[in-house]
């Protein structure tokens, strides 16, 4: 008796590869779901903006030129494009930029220092930074120990020079100086003249300030007020003699 073939049952594969299919679409459609609702949540929000170091911009002026709004996407807020931005204003010398999640956007400011201040046309005090951009300030934002620019002319390239210059030298060497006035020559061309808290009359040039301020110091430090010239030689005369019959005895010379 022949032995009957019992058929052999295919598994139904087209049913399984769909049932995996839907499963897959409903978990992206889930993810989907979460994605959405989390960026509508205000988890992924600025809530918080936080400025420090600003001495010379209100915080609306830093929340102008940066962008930075309480509201707006967390994760789209760019810090390099955020700095950039702030760097527009100009007495900004350096930004940096620290995201903390959740929502909080810090930002430090670095400003150029004062270097000087020069009167308004309305008589109002402006702080000359070293990058030789000129800012209002008030009377309590005030360091005594800067020098008074007068009698520069706003579009004087050797101005923003001699703040350059100022930047880079101690505020123990220039805290002396009370006043500083353009005195070109045709040999010295960024001639200027210095005057001092301590009643020294000073004359100098721009390029040369760096090298001279410290024999400047030294002489006020040892000798009485009188007038010092420090260009290719230095020189110091005194207001009144010193010697007993009444001649000018102590004009000195020192060739650098």
């Amino acid at each position: 008796m022949p032995k009957a073939h019992i058929p052999v049952l295919k598994e139904n594969k087209p049913k399984r590869r769909a049932s995996r299919r839907i499963i897959a679409i409903l978990l992206l459609l889930f993810v989907a779901i979460l994605v959405i609702l989390f960026f509508r949540s205000p988890v992924s929000q600025v809530t918080e903006i936080q400025f420090t170091g600003s001495t010379f911009s209100s915080r609306e002026q830093l929340l102008q030129a940066s962008g930075l709004k309480t509201g707006t996407q967390y994760f789209g807020v760019s810090p390099s494009k955020v700095e950039s931005q702030l760097l527009q204003i100009k007495s900004i010398q350096k930004a940096v930029v620290d995201k903390h999640f959740p929502g909080k956007i810090s930002v430090r400011i670095e400003e150029y220092p004062t270097v000087a201040y020069e009167l308004g046309a309305e008589g109002n005090l402006d702080a000359i930074l070293a990058s030789g951009t000129k800012v209002s300030v008030n009377s309590s934002g005030i360091a005594v120990e800067k020098p008074i620019l007068t009698k520069w002319n706003t579009s004087d390239p050797n101005k923003v020079e001699l703040c350059k210059v100022l930047g880079k030298i101690p505020n123990e060497l220039t805290s002396d100086i009370s006043e500083i006035i353009p005195s070109p020559t045709a040999s010295f061309p960024d001639r200027i003249k210095l005057y001092t808290r301590s009643r020294f009359v000073v004359i100098t040039a721009i390029s040369l300030l760096s090298d001279k301020v410290e024999y400047l110091n030294q002489v006020i430090e040892t000798a009485q007020p009188g007038t010092i010239t420090m260009l290719e030689a230095d020189t110091y005369t005194p207001f009144q003699p010193l010697g007993e019959d009444g001649t000018d005895q102590n004009a000195t010379t020192h060739d650098n």
